[in-house]
């Protein structure tokens, strides 16, 4: 069996078993029959209060209707964005669980936790299709799997949106943003997207939902963004489960 092989399987091995035996939540550790308890679901996981509704940020006081100062003063590519909850303690664990320690089992609750927040955002236009943040090959090969796809399968099923896993290509292997400088970050994603060719007719003229796990500084998303929009798409809308407040 090939090393590649093996790195595939194992999560998802690890997915089965998880489904087949008793499990408990992975918050509090309570008996539960989800990867969370309804108890911490209800606790943890909420919209954060009035959110920017094209970042996710909140809003705060001083910030005028329904976007933040950020995106009044300079707009980012995309659209709309929608959070399930904040990139915070304890759910932060949650999503470096599935990210890195394989624990696949825990995408489907996040896709479902993303779902309902898709359908209560008041005014979110639904896209028609989605798209899931790519992998370069390099990180794909060493993980084993996109963890935006694996939310991505789910989501698309709860909402009843089409799913086209190879719409976009990460095209160069860049280093991941959370070991890039903040001021370097959208240089960092600059030109690292394409539209698949065999996909262009289906961005051309359609509203696209990028999918991802987290939205950080918004400069991995505005630059795929950027990219479907010059290839053709009127609107781009993100749908990521957890987004880091602020700092």
């Amino acid at each position: 069996m090939s090393e590649f092989l093996r790195r595939w399987l194992r999560p998802r091995m690890r997915a089965c078993a998880a489904a087949w035996l008793p499990s408990a939540c992975a918050l509090c550790g309570s008996d539960a029959d989800a990867p969370v308890c309804a108890p911490c679901a209800r606790r943890f996981v909420s919209g954060g209060g009035a959110r920017c509704r094209c970042c996710a940020n909140p809003l705060g006081s001083a910030d005028c209707g329904l976007l933040c100062g950020a995106c009044l003063a300079d707009a980012p590519a995309y659209d709309a964005t929608v959070a399930a909850s904040d990139y915070a303690v304890p759910l932060d664990q949650l999503v470096l669980r599935l990210k890195f320690g394989g624990a696949l089992a825990l995408a489907p609750w996040c896709a479902g936790a993303l779902a309902r927040a898709v359908l209560a955002a008041p005014g979110f236009a639904p896209p028609e299709l989605l798209c899931p943040v790519p992998l370069g090959p390099a990180r794909l090969a060493e993980r084993g799997f996109n963890q935006a796809l694996e939310i991505a399968r789910p989501l698309s099923t709860l909402l009843g949106i089409a799913l086209y896993p190879q719409l976009a290509v990460r095209q160069l292997d860049t280093p991941a943003q959370s070991r890039v400088a903040p001021g370097q970050r959208k240089q960092n994603m600059r030109h690292a997207f394409l539209v698949a060719p065999d996909m262009l007719a289906l961005v051309r003229g359609r509203h696209i939902g990028v999918v991802d796990d987290v939205m950080t500084s918004g400069h991995t998303l505005d630059a795929l963004a950027t990219t479907l929009k010059r290839f053709g798409a009127t609107r781009v809308s993100n749908m990521v489960f957890a987004r880091t407040p602020p700092h």
